[in-house]
């Protein structure tokens, strides 16, 4: 009997392990043979992604940044692993693996092609001073590309419902019909994500798990704790995340600094244990105005049982039902973002009541096995 293959193409070997080891897992447990190409890596993540009992090649391609010739050579390098392992699907994720990768599998006759856009990025970010003339380049290159690769991919995957609209409608990108799908966040174990009350004889704390970019929302949490701590100055900031200096829109190691000295915020910096921080703390906050597809932060602070309050944008909107589990504020509206925090200061018996909704929705839309069903059912993988 023949064994089905796939091959997964990503960027980033720990990226590929962390959030999709899942996924391999339920693929080799349907019986297929699983070949992963990652373009980022070291020996730890190769091996962790071998002990899956998956195999990995290795391949070269630019992340960022607009090098056509080295992005055809990668095409064509990608191209001749797929001719010789043969696989029945190809499935892609992020931008320049879903172009690339998915032209080299229709080079190669491959069967089936799956791409998976997992939020729009940098390109379909707006700022609020407007986006940089090298952004607005890089948008039209990429809509470009997706004009060539849409119309022979068999499925074109996103996780929020706005994407499709920004991306496929607004530009009229042609595609097969019934291509475009929406599975909704790729989710995560919730073994590893337990729920726990938070403690009400704790002064109410506020938690932000991100990178610290302007996109991500950082400038508004900032100022928010500022204005919010004049009024209770007990309540505690945490940030959780690291610094992007090469990031124009980064938040400056100097300015963090400082922020640190006046005790605003506590920053324990790079951490290996987020669950820890999530359930010692009240509230999740992420006002975000990035294109996420749906932010896996969130995802994990609803899963341990955290109310949420977050931007009323496309992937953020997605994990909160207002005044449910949680509020949603307009983007750089540090106003309305602190009003929310305020509520949840004066109102502290809300906090485990909006957490254990938070639970409830996790539980129903992010638990993997649950989306990974939902996935093998539209890449055509049956159980």
């Amino acid at each position: 009997m023949k064994v089905k293959k796939i091959i997964i193409i990503g960027n980033t070997a720990s990226n590929l392990y962390l959030f999709r080891k899942d996924f391999i897992t339920s693929c080799i447990n349907e019986g297929y043979r699983v070949i992963c190409l990652v373009s980022e890596y070291d020996d730890e993540w190769i091996n962790k992604i071998k002990s899956l009992e998956a195999e990995t090649v290795t391949y070269k391609l630019s992340r960022g940044g607009l090098s056509p010739l080295k992005d055809i050579k990668s095409l064509f390098y990608i191209k001749c692993i797929i001719q010789k392992y043969k696989p029945d699907i190809v499935f892609s994720f992020f931008t320049k693996p879903v172009i690339y990768g998915s032209l080299a599998a229709k080079l190669a006759k491959t069967p089936k092609v799956v791409g998976m856009i997992e939020g729009l990025g940098s390109p379909f970010t707006e700022h609020p001073n407007g986006q940089s003339f090298k952004m607005k380049i890089v948008r039209f290159f990429q809509i470009s590309l997706y004009r060539i690769v849409f119309p022979f991919l068999d499925k074109i995957i996103f996780l929020n419902r706005d994407d499709p609209i920004d991306l496929v409608n607004n530009n009229k990108i042609y595609h097969k019909s019934n291509a475009v799908e929406v599975l909704g966040p790729i989710g995560l174990s919730l073994d590893d994500y337990p729920y726990e009350l938070w403690d009400e004889s704790q002064e109410v704390s506020f938690i932000f798990v991100a990178r610290l970019l302007a996109e991500k929302g950082i400038f508004e949490y900032l100022e928010a704790a500022k204005i919010v701590k004049s009024k209770y100055p007990n309540v505690k900031f945490k940030i959780i995340g690291g610094l992007d200096t090469e990031n124009p829109y980064g938040l400056s190691k100097e300015k963090l600094d400082k922020v640190i000295t006046t005790g605003m915020i506590e920053y324990p910096g790079f951490v290996n244990n987020v669950t820890r921080h999530l359930v010692q703390s009240s509230v999740f906050v992420l006002p975000s105005y990035y294109r996420e597809g749906v932010p896996r932060s969130t995802q994990e602070a609803m899963a341990t049982g955290r109310p949420v309050i977050t931007t009323d944008v496309p992937g953020c909107r997605d994990t909160v039902l207002d005044g449910v589990n949680g509020f949603l504020v307009p983007k750089w509206d540090v106003n309305a973002l602190v009003d929310k925090m305020c509520f949840f200061i004066e109102n502290p018996e809300k906090i485990n009541i909006m957490g254990k909704e938070s639970y409830k929705i996790a539980c129903e839309q992010f638990d993997v096995d649950k989306v990974n069903k939902k996935l093998f059912k539209i890449m055509g993988i049956h159980d």
